[in-house]
Order: structure tokens, then C-alpha cells, then sequence
């Protein structure tokens, strides 16, 4: 079982081995002779369990790779298996948060904005408008309607040209990882204009004579219905869904058979620009701002800025990401960071910006989020760039809690030690990196990285959403992650 501390854990273990004594003084002798106890001996490392015990007891199969680090000092504390190289998961979102603050800074904005060719007379747009996004990740209908509102501020009733939507500030990607299940929505497109973090909600409803069906870009207060992506009821068990890009289209079709009597979720957009268009055209028009059908530009015109919406500051941004870790952000902000740095939007240029800013020697990121399993960092870079980005930028506010669990895996209320730490989780993977407050006022800084990739290399496409045993398997992982950071806190305090 793994030793646990509690506040009075740092003080009762000398009393504990008194009590033992006298217990002892008043039952049978011992069978043999215990050992005596060396002068200035610390007891609580007697019964303190080794990293390969605690890792047999996890019953984990795979690698377990951890490094920690007093924070002040920078001391090791712990380490295990520091210089293999395991994929991330979302702990990548870390890295990524301090890769944009290095770079883009805490104040950075993202800004869309619309646009106007022609001069505005009696309402009426004498030429084209534009859409320009400007790599927000969070803009949202809301966000649009704000847009809409400015324009009918300034008495725009119609536009003479055409409407154009424009993603051109960041890169276009169909999705962030080709070997997640089509249907996901934590996988969509990526692009300069980017919506509802560029999914849409799919709601259905059994009715009289088979499922009422909408598909729509719903905010607190509004629900736009959407047509560039459609979805069909089709009668079989398998698969639930498909997909096909149909004349520029999101065409969906879902098994009757999954269904039940209704439900909701959020699938991919493939089409951002035209997504955002769209949804944009119908909030004008309920406004009276006569728009045509959206069409994408590669670079937008030169124009007369009538309205703009920007984003929260970027470290509230980042903020956000790491608490809901949203992987659309984490792909913007880094390929904004990189687009600013280089000119170059490419997830490599982090990875070098990791070798050559905080002297990591392996690293090797696919994406900015973690969700790709090729992206590779060891468990001693990562904390080692976390106590560097924390020494220059305060990284550790951003994060946020993790709660500590006991020997059943079940959360610990009030546990002495305080973790703030970014989880990263993909099939049979578990990273946990972030600083550790110990009950003695001495802060660390970690990163832990549990992954069986062999078993997690034979799932098959189909099997990769829920897999049977992946749930089970990161239980396991995060208690783990628990009885390591106890362990540490002893070491340190010893």
C-alpha cells in the first residue's frame, strides 16, 4: 500500500515508532533482533516504498518515465526512466502555453475583423465584404453576433459585391490528427477563421415517423442553423457514422440503431471558412443586412476595417486552454507563435525553440496539442521546461488543480500536498507535468509520462474512441502519478 501523508504525517511517524516500541516491551519477544536504529536516521524512508515498487503495484504494463525537481534550487529530487521519449498527450498544451507567452506575449490579441471595399452610402456596401479571421481559436456565434451589431451600428443594410470569408493568417489543416475516428469533435479542421472551436451541434429527437434532425452553431442565445454540413439517418448497427466531402459539403449519415429516442453532440467542421460565413449570414440577415452565399478568398483585399472583434489577452487564453484543454487553441496559438517567430507555421519550430531557448535534447512534437501519439518528449525535458518557463514567465498560475487520490484511486479532499499540473491522456497513455506545494513550504516541479504503446499500437480505427480496458488502465495511471508525488514529498522532506 502506498505510505500517504497527512498533516500530521511529518510529525507522527517518530510517535508511531514509540508506540510500537511499547506495544512490543508488552507482547511475546521477537523472533529475531530489530535492527537498531542509526543516530540521525530518518524512519519515514525505512517503509518508503522504491520507484519499481510502486510502479509493480500500479500493475501498469509499458514504460513509466518521471523527473523531479526542487523548483528553487533546482535540484534532483527523483527520477525514473528521464530520457525516454513518450508522447505527451495533452501535457504537450504545457509546452505549447509557453512556447506562444514566449513569444506572442501575455497581452496578445487575436482579432477578426470586417472589411469593406467600397464606400459605405445610404446603407449599402459598394463593393465586396470580408470576413477576415485572425486566428482567434475561441470566437464563437456570439462573437459573430457582435460583428453583425457593428455593422448595423454603422447603418449597413446591403453589400453591391460579393461576401468573402477569408482564414488566411494560419495555416489550413483538414484535421489536427489523421488517425483519430472521423466523427470526433476534439479533432476538427484548423484555419485563420475559425468558429465554435469548429464544430457543430447535431441534435436529433425520435418522432412519429422516424428522428427530427437539426444541425446548427448554437451559442447561449442563439442557434443558427447550419446547411454546409447535412447529416442523414441511415438504418444499420454499424458504423455509427460517415462521412464524405460532398461539392465542398460536410455530409454526415448516423446508424438509426445508435440513436435511441435522442441525444446530442458536437461533430468536426471540415469547412471553417464557409462554416463561419454561413453562420454569419444568417445572424446579418436577422439583423436586415442582405449578405450572398460565403465565398473563401486566399488572401483577403485591401478594405475599409467596419467592424472587429478581439479575443481575451493570451494568457487568459492559455488559461482556459489548460483547464478545458481545448486542442483547437493549443494548434492556434502555437502556429500563431510560430507565424510570428519565423514565418514559418510549422509544429517543428517549437520543438527547436525548445532545443535551443531551454537546452532540451528530446523533443520532437508532431502538433501543438499532444493529440498526435507520434510526438515525443521525455519525462526530464519537460521538467526542466517548465522550471525554466516558470522562472521567466510565471507559468504555474495558469495551471490548474490536481487532486490527489488514496490507495483506491479516490480523490483526497484536503490532501497537505497542493499539485497545479497539465494531465495529458490518449488511449493507454497518462502524462501528469506541473509543481508540486509540500506541507513544509517547498515547491517542486515534475513530469510524469506512463504509456503502454505496444497495446495501444494494435487498436484498430474503429476501436480508438473507447477501447475496453483504456479507462481502467488510466485509473491505474493517475494513482500512481498520486503515490510518486507522496513519495517525492518525502524524499524532499527528509
Amino acid at each position: 500500500m502506498t505510505q500517504r501523508l497527512s498533516r500530521r504525517g511529518f510529525l507522527s511517524t517518530a510517535l508511531a515508532a514509540g508506540a510500537f516500541a511499547a506495544t512490543s516491551a508488552r507482547a511475546e519477544a521477537p523472533l529475531t533482533s530489530l535492527r537498531p536504529v542509526g543516530r540521525g536516521e530518518d524512519l519515514r524512508l525505512r517503509n518508503l516504498k522504491t520507484p519499481e515498487e510502486l510502479i509493480s503495484a500500479s500493475g501498469l504494463q509499458g514504460i513509466v518515465g518521471f523527473s523531479a525537481f526542487n523548483l528553487a534550487t533546482g535540484a534532483v529530487i527523483d527520477e525514473h526512466d528521464p530520457e525516454v521519449g513518450m508522447p505527451p498527450a495533452s501535457v504537450a498544451k504545457a509546452l505549447t502555453a509557453s512556447y506562444a507567452l514566449d513569444t506572442l506575449g501575455p497581452a496578445h490579441l487575436f482579432t477578426t475583423q470586417v472589411l469593406a471595399t467600397g464606400g459605405i452610402t445610404n446603407g449599402v456596401v459598394a463593393g465586396d465584404l470580408v470576413l477576415l479571421g485572425g486566428g482567434d481559436p475561441t470566437l464563437d456565434t456570439d462573437g459573430l453576433a457582435e460583428l453583425v451589431g457593428q455593422l448595423a451600428q454603422a447603418g449597413v443594410t446591403s453589400v453591391t459585391g460579393r461576401f468573402l470569408v477569408c482564414g488566411s493568417a494560419l495555416p489550413f489543416t483538414r484535421t489536427i490528427d489523421v488517425e483519430q475516428p472521423e466523427h470526433l469533435g476534439y479533432s476538427p479542421s484548423v484555419s485563420g477563421l475559425n468558429l465554435n472551436f469548429n464544430r457543430v451541434h447535431f441534435e436529433w429527437k425520435r418522432g412519429g415517423s422516424g428522428y427530427e434532425i437539426s444541425m446548427d452553431a448554437r451559442s447561449a442565445s442563439l442557434r443558427p442553423a447550419v446547411h454546409v454540413a447535412s447529416m442523414g439517418v441511415v438504418s444499420r448497427s454499424m458504423p455509427v457514422y460517415t462521412y464524405a466531402d460532398s461539392d465542398g459539403r460536410d455530409e454526415w449519415t448516423v446508424a438509426s440503431g445508435a440513436l435511441g429516442n435522442g441525444g446530442a453532440r458536437w461533430l468536426p467542421v471540415r469547412k471553417p471558412e464557409i462554416y463561419a460565413g454561413e453562420v454569419f449570414q444568417a445572424i446579418a440577415a436577422g439583423k436586415g443586412i442582405k449578405l450572398s452565399a460565403p465565398q473563401i478568398v486566399d488572401s483577403a483585399p485591401e478594405g475599409e476595417v467596419v467592424a472587429r472583434h478581439d479575443s481575451a489577452p493570451l494568457q487568459t487564453v492559455l488559461r482556459e486552454m489548460l483547464k478545458y484543454s481545448t486542442n483547437l487553441t493549443a494548434e492556434c496559438v502555437g502556429l500563431a507563435a510560430t507565424a510570428a517567430r519565423d514565418g514559418r507555421p510549422l509544429s517543428e519550430t517549437m520543438s527547436n525553440w525548445a532545443r535551443t531557448d531551454l537546452g532540451l535534447s528530446h523533443v520532437a512534437m508532431v502538433d501543438h496539442s499532444g493529440l498526435g501519439a507520434d510526438s515525443r518528449i521525455a519525462a526530464r525535458d519537460m521538467a526542466r521546461a517548465l522550471l525554466e518557463v516558470n522562472r521567466r514567465l510565471g507559468l504555474k498560475p495558469l495551471l490548474k488543480k490536481f487532486p490527489m487520490r488514496d490507495a483506491q484511486r479516490r480523490m483526497v479532499e484536503n490532501h497537505p500536498i497542493k499539485v497545479h499540473a497539465k494531465t495529458g491522456t490518449l488511449n493507454f497513455v497518462s502524462g501528469l507535468a506541473g509543481f508540486a506545494d509540500l506541507p513544509d513550504g517547498t515547491e517542486l516541479v515534475f513530469a510524469i509520462f506512463c504509456g503502454d504503446l505496444e497495446r495501444r499500437d494494435k487498436l484498430t480505427l474503429a476501436q480508438r474512441e473507447k477501447p475496453d480496458g483504456a479507462s481502467y488502465w488510466n485509473a491505474r495511471a493517475k494513482g500512481l502519478q498520486s503515490s510518486l508525488i507522496e513519495r517525492w514529498a518525502v524524499l524532499s522532506a527528509s
